[in-house]
């Protein structure tokens, strides 16, 4: 996964120079404004140009990448921030640098939007949220050193506040260097377009490695969110032993899968007497909720999550070597891909095309193709068809009708596909043709095991098996046309033929969507007014007050000087904390750290408002306010600083991620706005006490709205994550209409 990680890197660069500019304005302001003889107003419009920057484009950055990609904004945001430093260290006047700063700002809304949604849509699912924490990490790292920068700088005889703002051309210039020969485009964004042989080719060089037919499938699955989907529950076993006493094989409903070892195979038979609201067998459903008012899509991100495994693994989970299986039924079938080099139709009604062109319109056949008359000797069972899915998968065949091929996903996840095919009255062939993610929720084990409790699993006591969840639905590509043209197989447009439906604003209205944007816009707002920029704000007078000034100035340190080198030291104390965050961040997951994280949050701000409203004394007064200050910025880094983003990078489908995403920074921004401007107003109005109890009772309201609607997305692949957001709307709003 080390280019996945190099990629990430390197975009986190632009987070770098945001964090880089905010500490480089706030030291250089002290000098422009004695050097232009400024006014309050025109000096705070100096400091905010960057914001209303940020703010304007973030209304147009979503839709933008959704059309032309997620790279070429990258691109223009390093060149945004080059050419602002430019002219930043040029500037003749105030004019000048209001345009410059303008431009620093557009930068700055391309990088903290997109780089989010870039990591997570080219990061593997297991390491995803750690990636996606570099943003955090390398923004304060970014401060740290500029403070550092300026307060060497402040130590000369006259300093030059020209210069420092047009370092930031320095490092911006690396980063446009980076992004136009380095970064490679999303191959999320590239599958929907339906460019699909430089989709595969991204996803082999962050991989680091030449099959990546599995991840490409779920890419193609994600172009859409399923219709009618539908929770079920397999339990899955060695067939000899399922159908010992059992006449499973003449069972309609039991799928019968193929391994890799001859002779081995398993059966997956649907749990009788389940809900199809839950994933089962757990505390907690979707209809009966243990916690009031707790969103039913909570309860079930949390039932699969019981129990996961606490680290991920890029095999399957479902068996050992499930992942990697070659069809036993059909060995002379061709190992290739199923990508636009190689793949062709073959059969009846399938009549082969160009072969061997590298373009994307010969990608005719869908990712698992209907293989009847190529293979010699090979006997369809009786009213099935026979499937293969492309290299490194499986054939899953079932005697009654149904078969199934398979793909491991990533954090113990598959993607199959099952098509039923049978006579209907008419004489003519029907069938479905199906997507499912599959998922373990037990451990192979014995009757005596976790499965005892399982309604309707009736497993021989020394056999191993599992039980596993499924999300079930229409496939993304076969559409209502194919439907209505009733194919002999499981066959699915070309992807370029759905990539003229770009985002689209009547998606938001779908309930998925919906109650992703809930989720996102929410927790963006609560997070600007949970106390962040005023804690900020007030750490240097904390800091001035516990001694740390006068300390410095017995070094011959002036105020100024002084106050850098404070800032210095308080963005430092915030990289362990990302680090750790970075390091628990897919382990303990998104929804655990901020549970834990913001009631030290809540306690530190309480302790402030004590502090500032009852006479502690100086010493008393100042110790508490420095380690108030101190864990409320380690644990904001930890947990409510990063994961906001995160969450939202991850919730919504890859077809208006882009869009929604924007929506969400655009609240950030707004509220940033709101509270940057209000803060010094209300620091007159109700003093510093009431403004730290209003951001206390802001984070008591965060953690509220945590734990009732945020549910946990650690581990899980974007494309299973958004579908289960719809299944979860779909089957809330129908418990509602009972």
């Amino acid at each position: 996964m080390n280019g996945a990680v190099l990629v990430a890197l390197a975009a986190t660069i632009g987070n770098f120079l945001q964090g880089w500019d905010n500490a480089t304005i706030a030291g250089a302001v002290v000098y422009i404004k004695k050097e232009l003889t400024l006014d309050a107003s025109v000096e705070g419009l100096v400091v905010a140009m960057s914001l209303i920057g940020a703010t304007l484009v973030t209304t147009c950055s979503g839709p933008i990448s959704d059309s032309f990609g997620r790279r070429p904004m990258l691109i223009l945001s390093s060149m945004f921030y080059f050419l602002s430093g430019l002219i930043m260290l040029w500037s003749p006047n105030v004019y000048v640098l209001l345009i410059a700063r303008l431009l620093d700002g557009f930068g700055i809304g391309l990088a903290v939007t997109l780089v989010p949604l870039y990591i997570s849509e080219t990061a593997p699912s297991e390491i995803r949220g750690s990636l996606n924490t570099l943003p955090q990490f390398t923004g304060s790292g970014g401060m740290f050193l500029a403070y550092c920068m300026i307060f060497g700088m402040s130590l000369m005889t006259s300093p030059s506040w020209r210069l420092m703002l047009g370092v930031l051309s320095v490092p911006s210039l690396i980063y446009f260097v980076l992004t136009v020969l380095y970064l490679p485009e999303s191959p999320r964004w590239l599958v929907s377009k339906g460019r699909m042989l430089e989709a595969k080719q991204v996803l082999q060089k962050l991989r680091g490695m030449e099959d990546v037919s599995g991840e490409m499938a779920l890419l193609v699955e994600g172009l859409a969110v399923g219709n009618d989907p539908s929770i079920e529950e397999y339990i899955i076993g060695p067939a000899n032993e399922l159908t010992e006493d059992q006449e499973l094989t003449t069972d309609k409903d039991h799928i019968k899968l193929y391994g890799p070892e001859e002779g081995l195979s398993w059966v997956a038979r649907p749990v009788p007497a389940q809900s199809s609201l839950a994933l089962v067998s757990r505390q907690g459903s979707m209809v009966q909720q243990s916690v009031p008012l707790m969103d039913p899509l909570v309860t079930l991100f949390g039932s699969i999550h019981e129990k996961l495994p606490d680290t991920g693994s890029m095999r399957s989970m479902l068996f050992p070597n499930f992942g990697s299986m070659i069809s036993t039924m059909d060995p002379h079938i061709k190992d290739d891909h199923w990508d636009e080099e190689s793949l062709q139709r073959e059969g009846d009604g399938y009549p082969s095309d160009g072969i061997g062109a590298d373009s994307d319109d010969n990608l005719q056949s869908p990712l698992i193709s209907r293989q009847t008359t190529a293979v010699e000797n090979m006997v369809p069972p009786p009213h099935g068809s026979t499937l293969s899915v492309r290299r490194h998968s499986s054939l899953m065949q079932g005697n009654a009708g149904e078969g199934v091929g398979s793909m491991g996903i990533g954090g113990g996840w598959q993607l199959a596909w099952k098509w039923s095919e049978r006579e209907g009255e008419d004489g003519n062939k029907e069938g479905g043709f199906k997507r499912i993610y599959l998922h373990q929720e037990g451990v192979p084990g014995s009757r005596r095991g976790s499965l005892v409790s399982v309604p309707g699993g009736d497993i021989p006591e020394d056999g191993e098996f599992i039980q596993a969840a499924a999300l079930v639905s229409q496939p993304a590509l076969y559409s209502k046309e194919l439907m209505g043209q009733h194919p002999v197989g499981p066959a699915m447009v070309h992807p370029s033929e759905t990539a003229s439906k770009g985002p689209s604003w009547a998606a938001l209205l779908e309930p998925g969507v919906k109650s992703a944007l809930i989720v996102g816009i929410g927790i963006q707002i609560l997070q600007q007014f949970s106390g962040i920029n005023g804690v900020m704000y007030y750490t240097p007078q904390i800091l001035e007050q516990a001694g740390v000034g006068v300390l410095l100035s017995s070094f011959g340190i002036a105020s100024d000087s002084a106050s850098f080198l404070i800032s210095a030291l308080t963005n430092f104390l915030m990289l362990p904390s990302v680090a750790i965050a970075m390091r628990f961040m897919d382990v303990a997951g998104r929804r655990t750290l901020l549970l834990y994280t913001i009631p030290v949050l809540i306690l530190s701000l309480i302790l402030l408002v004590i502090g500032n409203t009852v006479n502690l004394g100086s010493v008393a007064h100042a110790v508490v306010s420095t380690v108030c200050v101190i864990l409320y910025f380690c644990f904001f880094v930890t947990g409510y600083g990063p994961i906001p983003n995160i969450l939202c990078a991850e919730i919504f489908p890859t077809r208006v991620r882009g869009l929604c995403i924007a929506i969400c920074a655009l609240v950030f921004w707004i509220c940033d706005v709101i509270v940057t401007y209000t803060l010094p107003v209300m620091l007159r109005s109700i003093g510093l006490a009431g403004v730290f109890g209003i951001y206390a009772v802001v984070c008591v309201i965060s953690w509220f709205f945590v734990f009732l609607r945020v549910p946990e997305t650690k581990g899980m692949p974007l494309e299973v994550i958004t579908e289960f957001f719809a299944v979860g709307a779909r089957q809330a709003a129908m418990a509602k209409h009972e």
